[in-house]
């Protein structure tokens, strides 16, 4: 697997030595990202400590997000603050499956090298406190690509691990969702009748709205103002009233939607599960 912002390593498939090409904007990247953060030993910020939060199988209505975070007691984690490049060799939990990654090995030139007999084996718990058990190696390696210069993880220690390996697998194969699926999203719209979209996952919310007709943007302001999808205007956005499969909203949106706790960018959303939105009021 490839090592996160050292592009001298390949990719390679479990089990051979065939190789996998790096995209080269992807490569482009992780260069810039490896010589533009020096590697600082006075940023590491460590709090290892015994986490009081576990696993357990979702209901029906819940997300499965929210089912990875809820918690069980005795989960030895360690949490750690560290600038790029980090220097881990991530490999999937379970191949071709979206059941997060462990740590391989740690490479001695990355920050992460001060703790690798801590982290050695250990599950990728969070990143900037986003929950990544339930995702696949390529969203976990975004997840850490797309953080700021220090990257704040967690990990379930190795001898955790093996204890809540099971009831993470409940919990997706319960309530998680694949790319292509069918799923309803429903509108509820004042004074009219609720409108029932038929959509996939991995659809954009925005353009799935759009071509179901409903009125995205309402009023002139909105009409000539919005951005087109770019994310800056805010008029796109609804309040999400019930969802499931769905991941927490990102700091982004939390920080130009803070009037809007319930408040999703639809252009920025691509469907995840099945929904239930309403206009966000402003």
């Amino acid at each position: 697997r490839i090592v996160d912002h050292k592009p001298t390593k390949l990719r390679t498939k479990q089990g051979t030595n065939e190789p996998t090409m790096i995209p080269a904007a992807f490569l482009i990247l992780l260069l810039q990202q490896c010589f533009s953060t020096p590697l600082l030993a006075g940023a590491f910020v460590v709090v290892p400590h015994h986490d009081q939060r576990g696993f357990r199988s979702s209901s029906s209505s819940s997300s499965s997000s929210s089912s990875l975070a809820a918690l069980t007691t005795g989960t030895s984690s360690f949490d750690v603050s560290l600038p790029k490049p980090l220097g881990l060799i991530l490999e999937e939990n379970e191949q071709g499956k979206a059941l997060g990654v462990f740590v391989k090995e740690v490479v001695d030139t990355g920050s992460a090298v001060k703790y690798a007999s801590q982290i050695m084996g250990a599950k990728v718990s969070t990143v900037q406190e986003q929950n990544v058990m339930a995702l696949t190696f390529d969203d976990v390696m975004d997840k850490i690509i797309n953080a700021p210069d220090i990257v704040d993880i967690s990990f379930i220690l190795a001898e955790s691990a093996a204890a809540v390996e099971e009831d993470i697998t409940t919990v997706v194969k319960e309530s998680m969702y694949q790319i292509g699926d069918a799923v309803t999203v429903l509108v509820k719209q004042d004074g009219k009748e609720d409108l029932k979209i038929d959509a996939k996952v991995g659809d954009n919310l925005r353009m799935v709205l759009l071509d179901s007709g409903f009125e995205v943007y309402q009023g002139l302001k909105q009409k000539l103002g919005n951005c087109g999808g770019g994310g800056q205007c805010t008029f796109c956005a609804m309040d999400v009233l019930d969802s499931d499969g769905w991941e927490e909203r990102s700091e982004y949106e939390d920080k130009r939607l803070k009037k809007n706790p319930k408040a999703r960018f639809a252009c920025l959303n691509n469907i995840q599960g099945p929904l239930t939105v309403q206009k966000a009021s402003r």
